[in-house]
């Protein structure tokens, strides 16, 4: 009976692992998207109702280039040392976009309140 023990843990311990992993790779019910440096949101915007267009934001003389094309969102550009975020691609899952070295997040919200009409 104790040699079973270890397997069921695993499998449990497996099980949880996927569903995670399903809920964070599924795309949310949401076309409102918000930029977040340093926790204060600078954009919340509509996907749906904003033109293409890119948006600059700047942390300690660095800049990141977000771009808005076709009702997407990603990093096109970033003045950091590894560039993962612009590597990440299109926001088209729960997990956000994250420039660790400018403190910036591109991420779903559910929060329709503010829609910054002045970047459309």
């Amino acid at each position: 009976m104790k040699k079973k023990w270890p397997f069921i843990v695993v499998g449990v311990l497996l099980l949880f692992g996927m569903i995670g992993s399903f809920l964070v790779q599924r795309h949310p019910d949401t076309n409102l998207v918000e930029i977040v440096q340093d926790g204060q949101v600078l954009h919340r915007l509509d996907l749906t109702q904003t033109e293409n267009q890119t948006i600059e934001v700047e942390y300690d003389g660095r800049v990141n280039t977000v771009e808005i094309k076709n009702h997407q969102i990603h990093m096109l550009e970033a003045e950091c040392p590894d560039k993962t975020c612009v590597n990440m691609g299109w926001l088209n899952s729960a997990a956000p976009i994250v420039c660790l070295p400018n403190h910036l997040v591109i991420q779903f919200t559910d929060i329709p309140e503010n829609i910054d009409a002045a970047v459309q």
